[in-house]
């Protein structure tokens, strides 16, 4: 790979006040060649990453720290490489990422009667998860039952199918144990087994066994009907009981995962640019342009985005895990550039009317134009409201029991979506909004209709973002466009 200079930054007025940051990355002869892409670039190909950074009209009597940088010595540059380093930058921007933990999950805990076999559901649950890049590894049973004793589960030798392989394994009874001990060893996102008893010795009850789930990644198995007493006076009530169905699978999984689920479709391509205005930033991909709403003034983001303009869209991506506000809506800005490709197949208008007929009182979560007009009744709640609104702590008490929900994407951003789609499970939910990503995989996570934007026309968006366009006005650079769950093909 070629070594090359650090970003020069030219810092110039373009208006009243407004300062805009342009980042080139130059060759080490001075000629004005884009750098060469980081990420699977052959030596000699090249790219040029931009960075358009504005205050907006509000924040004009902000100023960016201006920037330098300098080349350092990396243990790599032996091999011709070098890694640039800004050094001049904020405190913040020195700090380590940090990801948002993903929660605990209880051992998932399928009951079924006993003459319904589930393991079809497991391995369904599992390959779809593995299919969208999860690290998912397990056992689930191939062959019929063939009960000596009621309770006892499964003949002596069983016939296991590897979710991860997808080999088919021929183990006595409670041989699989140790291969589940050797699966939780990995780390991985989820283990899976079917028919927890069949994991046992003949001689051997739950308890000794429960050990499996002390520790490590979530476990998800299933037991008969027959066998929840005995299972819960052995295991202390430990495990949450699943229905048998794929719904309550990934309520159990939980929208949490949601993050991890997008940033796992995401390509290794190249970002074309950055552009960062006082309210919004937006992302250029090689397919779509992505945007995301700021919770709060970009100063601390500017500094960081010549090193972010060098990354691939994944690593981008990454970002929308981050315990930092603005770091999270550059990571769904990256997200959205991948899923709201331009030729998209989505129908036209934000969705919101889908939700019209649904039974009971509608609840909006983020106020929206013209939201009276679709549902006249709808209960708003706002951070902060205004009269006859709610605040965000009434969620608990509204979103249970009403109607359809909509949702602005901001909570995507502010990462209050879980918790909000958590209070409304099986309701109809909509998630509206510029920062939208058209995605089916949010379907799974209790979202019916997903309403975003696709760019037609990206440099005049750039230059709305730069100038401080409100949302209202995104709708002249391209196309507002909605997905329902039950008209989507996954």
């Amino acid at each position: 790979m070629d070594s090359c200079r650090a970003p020069d930054l030219k810092t110039d007025r373009i208006g009243d006040g407004e300062l805009k940051i342009i980042t080139e990355v130059r060759s080490l002869d001075g000629a004005n060649e884009p750098a060469p892409s980081r990420l699977g670039a052959k030596s000699g190909s090249v790219r040029r990453n931009r960075i358009g950074s504005t205050l907006a009209s509000a924040c004009r009597e902000e100023r960016f720290e201006q920037l330098s940088s300098s080349e350092t010595a990396h243990p790599r540059a032996a091999a011709g490489e070098h890694i640039m380093q800004d050094v001049n930058v904020s405190r913040r921007s020195a700090v380590e990422f940090r990801a948002v933990p993903t929660p605990w999950i209880r051992p998932g805990v399928v009951v079924h009667d006993a003459g319904l076999l589930v393991d079809a559901l497991l391995e369904e649950f599992s390959l779809v998860l593995r299919s969208r890049g999860f690290d998912v590894h397990g056992y689930v049973q191939r062959s019929d039952r063939d009960c000596t004793r009621k309770g006892d589960g499964c003949s002596i030798r069983v016939n296991y199918r590897d979710v991860g392989s997808e080999k088919i394994l021929s183990l006595e009874r409670g041989a699989v144990a140790a291969l589940l001990r050797e699966a939780r060893s990995r780390n991985s996102d989820l283990v899976v087994f079917s028919r927890f008893s069949a994991c046992l010795p003949l001689d051997e009850g739950v308890e000794p066994a429960f050990q499996l789930f002390s520790k490590g990644p979530p476990i998800l198995t299933s037991i008969a009907g027959q066998c929840v007493e005995k299972w819960h006076s052995r295991t202390g009530h430990e495990g949450a009981l699943l229905a048998p169905d794929i719904k309550s699978l990934w309520r159990w999984w939980g929208p949490e995962r949601l993050y991890r689920d997008l940033i796992l479709g995401v390509d290794e391509s190249e970002v074309r640019r950055i552009v960062c205005g006082a309210r919004w930033i937006m992302v250029e991909g090689p397919s779509g342009t992505g945007l995301a709403y700021l919770p709060k003034h970009p100063r601390e983001l500017a500094s960081r985005l010549p090193r972010h303009a060098r990354e691939s869209l994944r690593t981008l991506a990454e970002l929308a895990q981050s315990t930092d506000p603005l770091d999270t809506a550059l990571g769904v800005a990256a997200i959205n550039a991948h899923y709201n490709r331009v030729g998209l197949d989505a129908k036209a208008g934000n969705g919101a009317k889908k939700l019209r007929d649904v039974p009971g009182r509608p609840v909006a979560i983020g106020a929206f134009p013209g939201i009276d007009g679709i549902f006249p009744d709808c209960t708003v709640v706002e951070t902060d409201p205004r009269p006859n609104e709610y605040p965000l702590a009434a969620l608990d008490a509204l979103l249970p029991g009403r109607g359809a929900a909509v949702i602005n994407s901001s909570a995507l951003i502010n990462r209050s979506l879980s918790r909000i789609l958590r209070l409304a499970a099986s309701r109809d939910v909509a998630l509206i909004g510029p920062s939208t990503p058209l995605t089916p995989r949010l379907f799974d996570y209790g979202l019916r209709v997903l309403g975003g934007l696709i760019v037609d026309d990206t440099d005049g968006l750039a230059n709305a973002i730069a100038s401080g366009a409100l949302p209202r006005e995104f709708g002249r650079f391209g196309r507002f466009v909605h997905l329902d769950c039950s008209e989507s093909s996954k």
